[in-house]
């Protein structure tokens, strides 16, 4: 049995044992889970292994990479900026990068860049990961590309280059790369154990990645065998020219090694996030509160920020998706804890998120990358916190 360690406040015990669940019965290796509610700490766990090749302990301080879980931290700079008024969501990406009105883009707003609806969610010539790490090349080709369907129109997760579209919007308005700003103006205000852009001297804390296969391959059965409401996303993994790979393959090689020091230390302010479950939670938290003398947004800013902006089809995932600005929005697929909620989701579980009608925020992170339909540990956790409170 894992040992779980941490803490939990009265009427939080249900959380620790859907925790110690995960490792037993739901494939958990190593995770933590933290959650405020109305402000404070109620819950702060963690448990397993960091390192599975090292047998490395999970500790308190272990960070993790949590994937595209990463979008709500820079989606969080890009409020600060607007709040501030050096940013305008609505006016063209074009008035402050003036590269990015090639290929008739001069229209689109940063809004859509945002919410995944400005049709870049991939490349015509996947570029060298030795570029894309260096950002310039991969900005520099984002500003020329053509895009996929008129701007919005539609919406399709720009799972990767989503993070250098809004990443050099902020560069352009601040002056600083968003790892930078979200350093300091967000992590250090708060004391955040979260880095976009990973400094060389935190490497050692981080905890190592494993992966799950798939118990079926869908991709190798038979279509008649494939189920009914999974035909049309499976046909879709199978093309390897269509856009869902071609939106997670903008490099070449297509797979990136999260775990490379070189991947870890870029700024990929889409996915390469990496700190605690108590760093998340605690941010969310201060978007809904104030949490000890620091509130990131206003109220009416915030209201703005998670108002929906795509709903339906997704034309990557090929599933429904809900988006606000930069935020994720609840779906059946999406576990949060209620209507009002906002956050995202990470490849292979991470999750994010908070919920301002009952109060809470909530960070799980964890190093098994399973995924799927069976995946319930987010779920099973946020369902338990929900509870909880009442």
């Amino acid at each position: 049995m894992t040992t779980i360690d941490g803490e939990v406040a009265p009427g939080f015990e249900a959380v620790r044992e859907v925790f110690a669940a995960n490792f037993d019965r739901r494939g958990d290796i190593g995770a933590a889970v933290c959650v405020y509610w109305r402000g404070r700490p109620v819950v702060d766990l963690w448990g397993g292994v960091a390192d599975v090749e090292t047998g490395r302990p999970w500790a308190r301080d272990t960070l993790q990479l949590v994937y595209s879980a990463t979008k709500g931290a820079t989606a969080t700079v890009v409020h600060i900026l607007a709040e501030r008024g050096l940013l305008d969501l609505d006016a063209p990406v074009a008035t402050y990068w003036p590269e990015f009105a090639a290929n008739d883009k001069a229209c689109t707003p940063v809004r859509q860049l945002l919410s995944h609806q400005a049709g870049l969610a991939a490349l015509d010539r996947p570029l060298p990961l030795a570029d894309a790490l260096a950002w310039g090349p991969m900005v520099a080709a984002l500003a020329a590309q053509r895009p996929l369907w008129s701007p919005g129109t539609a919406h399709g997760y720009h799972g990767r280059t989503w993070g250098w579209l809004v990443g050099e919007v902020v560069r352009r308005v601040s002056g600083r790369t968003p790892g930078r700003f979200f350093a300091d103006e967000i992590a250090g205000p708060l004391g955040l154990d979260f880095f976009i852009g990973l400094p060389t001297g935190e490497r050692e804390r981080v905890s190592r990645m494993a992966y799950r296969q798939p118990a079926v391959d869908l991709t190798a059965l038979p279509v008649e065998s494939v189920p009914a409401e999974l035909r049309e996303k499976v046909a879709a993994w199978r093309d390897p020219d269509s856009l869902s790979n071609r939106a997670f393959a903008v490099t070449d090689p297509a797979a990136i090694d999260f775990d490379a020091p070189e991947v870890q230390a870029a700024e990929l302010p889409s996915s390469n996030g990496i700190g605690t479950a108590r760093a998340l939670a605690r941010m969310y938290a201060a978007l809904i509160g104030e949490v000890d003398g620091v509130r990131l947004l206003a109220p009416e800013t915030l209201a703005s920020a998670t108002r929906e902006q795509a709903s339906g089809q997704d034309l990557v995932m090929m599933l429904p998706s809900r988006f606000a600005t930069g935020y994720m929005l609840p779906t059946d697929g999406t576990p949060m804890t209620g209507p009002t909620a906002f956050g995202h989701t990470g490849r292979g579980g991470s999750l994010a998120f908070a919920d301002p009608e009952h109060g809470i925020a909530f960070g799980y992170v964890m190093n098994h990358i399973v995924g799927g339909p069976d995946d319930v540990r987010a779920a099973a956790l946020a369902e338990a916190v929900r509870e909880s409170v009442g």
